[in-house]
């Protein structure tokens, strides 16, 4: 495959495809997410967020990691404190609260926002969601809600996300962010 000026090739034995530049981080961001996860971070991605204080708040993954495994998660929250908070409305029932305020209709919608606009990332890269995996919603997500940190990312990123915007409010979330394009 032959890649455009706006990507990068990326290998696995046999095959190659392109991923917009932009998905790849510089290595101070890199470093600095790597150390919030962890571990070594395996998949394209860029900031999408960040704070008052220029910290990375969520991050943006690009559909596919650099082995070719799907990656499920669009947007990742990786700031401590709102994990913290956002673990600990988990804990306290949070999804199963969200799945009784917002109607399966609701959820549904939400889901195919953010599939679609997964899925465009792909556009002119010569790859595909798997099928089985095409219509994964926030997180991963076949139907319901799976995890309130990847509404809150998808919200925070400025995804159309109500359950994200009920997390916001429920931990109380009064940091000044901005998306960063």
């Amino acid at each position: 495959m032959k890649s455009d000026p706006g990507t990068t090739s990326m290998s696995d034995p046999g095959e190659t495809y392109s991923i917009p530049v932009a998905f790849e981080a510089d290595e101070e961001d890199r470093r600095v997410v790597e150390g919030l996860l962890g571990r070594r971070v395996r998949f394209p991605f860029r900031v999408a967020v960040r704070d008052e204080y220029d910290q990375i708040v969520v991050i943006e993954n690009y559909p596919f990691g650099v082995s070719f495994e799907p990656m499920p998660t669009w947007f990742w929250l990786v700031d401590p404190e709102i994990n913290l908070e956002v673990s600990r409305l988990e804990a306290a029932g949070g999804v199963k609260i969200a799945e009784g305020i917002f109607s399966a209709e609701l959820l549904d919608a939400v889901s195919n926002v953010y599939s679609s606009g997964r899925n465009s990332l792909l556009a002119n890269s010569g790859l595909e969601i798997p099928a089985r995996r095409v219509r994964d919603g926030v997180g991963g997500s076949r139907a319901g809600v799976k995890c309130l940190h990847a509404h809150s990312a998808f919200h925070l990123a400025g995804g159309w996300s109500p359950i994200g915007s009920w997390v916001s409010v429920e931990i109380g979330m009064n940091r000044r962010l901005r998306a960063v394009s």
